[in-house]
């Protein structure tokens, strides 16, 4: 009897380190920029789609750079962020197996309701242009973010050299939306942010949104799975599920249903031709 309880219970150890090998197969880590998570989407989306596939993932978000230095490195299967420029060149590095629109969302800027560089309704251009002009507070995140980047870009498309126009004027927030927009309340300044978060953060003060609509400040989102051929961990039959998921009406539906206080933050737009 002795030796038979021994061998069930190596028998019952065995198929418990089955199952929880087989579970842990059962998920993925998804690298993300942190505007969807600080916007409550992927928190939004991931249970659905574990309730349809069984699947988990595991949500690392940081800022743009950072998503793709360990998405180089292997540590992730699949990206989702909003930097194309970064995201195609990553693909073109051999890093990713192909790029997909997914959705977009839209940039705002933010500044004071008494909106002292009178930019209300202008576009994104002039606005920047009377915001550096007239020396208005401005808080950029100054993080190498998707949204940093973004706001350099836009910068160049307002004519102006912001490396060496900024003076004390321009303020360096650090890290993370909701810092940026913290700072930009603090001191009652200029900022750009993405839609999604300015609508999550809750303690405004004199802030409003004073310039949107304008189609340079379109912010378009990509995922793209890590390549198993440069790193054979990646879970490519489960990250790719993923990505079809996203992708499809299924998906996309989905993320056109995500909603916060009745407004819909994201538009899905994919029509998996890549990029």
């Amino acid at each position: 009897m002795g030796r038979l309880s021994v061998a069930l219970a190596l028998l019952c150890g065995l198929a418990a380190s089955v199952a929880a090998s087989s579970a842990e197969d059962r998920s993925i880590v998804l690298a993300s920029t942190t505007a969807t998570q600080e916007s409550g989407l992927l928190d939004y989306l991931l249970p659905i789609f574990r309730d349809r596939t069984g699947i988990d993932v595991t949500v690392i978000a940081r800022r743009a750079d950072e998503v793709l230095d360990g998405a180089r490195r292997g540590e992730v299967d699949v990206v989702l962020m909003h930097a194309r420029p970064q995201e195609e060149k990553f693909v073109a590095d051999g890093f990713g197996v192909k790029r997909y629109d997914v959705m977009y969302s839209d940039y705002v800027l933010i500044g004071p309701k008494s909106d002292l560089a009178g930019v209300k309704g202008k576009d994104i251009a002039t606005a920047l242009k009377a915001i550096e002009a007239k020396g208005s507070p401005f808080v950029t995140r100054g993080d190498r973010s998707g949204t940093h980047a973004a706001e350099l870009a836009l910068w160049i498309v307002a004519g102006i050299d912001i490396a060496g126009a900024k003076g004390a004027w321009y303020r360096e927030a650090g890290p993370g939306m909701a810092a940026a927009l913290e700072a930009a309340r603090a001191a009652n300044a200029y900022v750009l942010a993405d839609r999604g978060s300015w609508v999550a953060f809750v303690d405004r003060g004199d802030l409003d949104i004073v310039v949107e609509g304008d189609r340079r400040l379109l912010n378009q989102y990509g995922v793209m799975l890590v390549n198993p051929a440069k790193f054979p961990n990646v879970k490519k039959d489960l990250a790719q599920t993923f990505v079809d998921w996203l992708t499809s009406p299924e998906g996309q539906a989905a993320i056109a249903g995500y909603k916060v206080d009745g407004q819909q933050l994201f538009f899905p737009n994919s029509d998996r031709s890549g990029g």
